[in-house]
């Protein structure tokens, strides 16, 4: 008797495995410490509200509103009330000439983001309980400051650093000051000063007399 059954063909038993690869990160999400977050989003804040608060530069470069002091005595006058004024835009002045000037002398940049990482990461950033470990050796608390400082004060006072930084922050406080000497108030409106005050207070913690006053309890 002839069988019907249909030829069975060898059937292979290995199992494909399937392997998921994981998706491609293409940003790092939370890699760093809280410390750090904290920080750079307390700076960004800061520094986005205080630059709401800045005036408007066309108001700043007004030519028309340019005077020739008499004196000294009488330029001292319109500067103080330009520089409660025009706050934000006298330390942005300051900041882009300190950065053009940083971007010109790539050496000094680099030493200097360099010192600011070493400050940020090994002390300030750097949790209390793990010590310094270097080359094997382990620094203490004490140790990483010194070390810090000595740093601060070669990079400073024994290369161009200082130099740079010095001569910079001359050229824009020369600047602001001359604009305020020279540019007549007459036409602004000081209401709003304490605000522009406060942004930039807040992030060194000080506290200002808007904040002081709504922090203190209302009298019963």
């Amino acid at each position: 008797m002839v069988s019907t059954d249909p030829h069975v063909l060898p059937v292979s038993t290995t199992a494909t495995a399937t392997t998921t690869q994981p998706p491609i990160v293409t940003a790092v999400v939370e890699s760093q410490p809280p410390a750090v977050r904290a920080f750079v989003n307390g700076v960004t804040e800061t520094v986005r509200g205080s630059l709401s608060r800045s005036r408007p530069w066309s108001e700043l470069l007004d030519r028309s509103a340019f005077t020739k002091p008499k004196s000294l005595a009488d330029a001292a006058t319109p500067f103080r009330k330009n520089s409660s004024y025009f706050r934000v835009n006298y330390v942005c002045i300051v900041a882009l000439i300190l950065g053009f000037s940083l971007l010109a002398h790539p050496f000094s940049l680099v030493l200097l983001v360099c010192l600011a990482a070493s400050w940020l990461f090994l002390y300030l950033f750097r949790p209390a309980d793990r010590p310094l470990i270097l080359f094997g050796r382990s620094f203490s608390e004490y140790e990483t400051l010194g070390g810090l400082i000595l740093s601060t004060i070669a990079v400073i006072f024994f290369t161009s650093v200082g130099s740079v930084l010095i001569s910079a922050l001359m050229i824009g406080i020369a600047t602001v000051c001359v604009h305020g000497a020279f540019r007549a108030p007459d036409d602004l409106f000081l209401d709003e000063q304490d605000p522009a005050a406060a942004g930039f207070l807040s992030f060194i913690g000080v506290p200002t007399t808007s904040s002081a006053a709504s922090s203190a309890p209302s009298p019963i």
